[in-house]
């Protein structure tokens, strides 16, 4: 049955159940919206707009509402307007619409079904992150969530059977799914580094599941979730340089570990990601990689509105390559500095060599030939320093 109809279904048990009951249906919805702007200011990289120089190219306005139709059936959606550099111009997108189905309820359990546009259960803050209030700090650790492909990790098209168990030794929950990811331009432009004349689209469904156990009161939440899914590119047979019909098959997995106090929160999570690009044809060869990144954070809340929050993280695009050397040598850059005592020189790079950042490649970057110098010797010979 595919996802519309289990929605119409689902609806359609509500309405004949929902008749029963004597409140309107003002008592039952809700309504609500937020606005946020952030000004952000780096160092080198862009971040968000012209960053180095202060930018103010991050806007967040969204609206949700719910309806809970019966005490069993409760629908949910929100808009939201993302203004965010040049990965999003602020076109109004569904963040979410779903049906949530309590099928089954006691005091120690319950069972439940969602349908629709649904939230993918990942680490501790996927399923809040389009509200800005809900999460420590300003943006999230960009080496677990990724901005860049926002859509593609918040959501998905299917549906969603999640368990719950409560004990006098916490409580644990489980949850199974199945749909297709929401893509947009920012998914090519991270996987494929450009945007190649044809179509990425799903190829495969997203599964994904979580298993969380809380201790009493939630002091200690300990949580395993992760997903996988597969991309296909179609090529468009007229241009005339473009990639191969090829295939991507990721796994992303988050390891969640949080203790909270009465004034104080600390949080850790890592995550890792294998990737398989395959059949992509000479411009983007078969290539094997596993990302990874992690964090620890705390918060200290001061008084009920004021939190403080200190974070550290690190992420690696390759954990085979963490330096980037192998990386760079395969698409014509630089690995690393030379060494005291080495000359290097330009040659011809061997191809493109695309870098981060939507729009901005460094084709034919230029490779460097190294040589020493000459034992013995603290200058060059004369020639050679000519020659330079």
């Amino acid at each position: 049955m595919s996802t519309r109809a289990w929605l119409c279904a689902l609806i359609l048990v509500s309405v004949s159940d929902g008749a029963q009951s004597a409140e309107t249906w003002r008592d039952r919805f809700q309504i609500h919206g937020f606005a946020s702007q952030a000004a952000t200011r780096t160092s080198a990289n862009r971040w968000f707009g012209n960053s180095p120089n202060t930018s103010f190219d991050f806007t967040e306005l969204g609206v949700n509402a719910s309806l809970r139709l019966t005490p069993r059936i409760l629908l949910a959606a929100q808009a939201l307007s993302l203004r965010a550099g040049e990965m999003s111009d602020g076109s109004p997108t569904l963040d979410y619409g779903l049906a949530d189905a309590t099928l089954n309820v006691g005091t120690e359990h319950r069972l439940g079904l969602r349908v629709g546009r649904i939230k993918n259960p990942a680490g501790l803050y996927n399923e809040t992150r389009d509200v800005p209030f809900t999460h420590p700090g300003i943006f999230l650790p960009q080496v677990v969530y990724f901005d860049r492909v926002r859509n593609l990790i918040l959501s998905s098209d299917g549906v969603m059977l999640y368990a719950d168990v409560f004990g006098e030794r916490g409580s644990a929950n489980l949850a199974l799914g199945i749909g297709r990811p929401v893509l947009d331009e920012n998914v090519e432009w991270s996987f494929l580094l450009n945007d190649f004349p044809g179509d990425l689209e799903a190829g495969k469904n997203t599964v994904f599941a979580r298993l969380w156990y809380n201790t009493p009161g939630e002091r200690l939440r300990i949580g395993l979730s992760g997903g996988t899914l597969g991309l296909a590119f179609s090529r468009n047979r007229h241009a005339p340089l473009t990639l191969d019909n090829g295939t991507l098959d990721l796994f992303y997995w988050i390891a969640s570990l949080q203790y909270n106090a009465e004034h104080w929160t600390l949080s850790a999570e890592y995550a890792g990601q294998p990737l398989s690009w395959r059949d992509f044809g000479p411009l983007f060869p078969n290539r094997d990689v596993t990302t990874e990144g992690y964090y620890v954070q705390g918060t200290y809340r001061v008084r009920s509105d004021v939190e403080l929050m200190l974070r550290a993280e690190k992420g690696f695009g390759d954990r085979g390559d963490r330096s980037g050397e192998r990386f760079s040598v395969a698409t014509g850059g630089t690995p690393r500095g030379p060494r005291a005592g080495t000359r290097c020189t330009p040659v011809a790079a061997r191809g493109a060599g695309p870098t981060s950042g939507r729009g901005r490649r460094s084709a034919g970057r230029a490779r460097r030939r190294c040589r020493r110098r000459p034992a013995g010797r603290r200058t060059w010979p004369r020639e050679e320093r000519r020659s330079s």
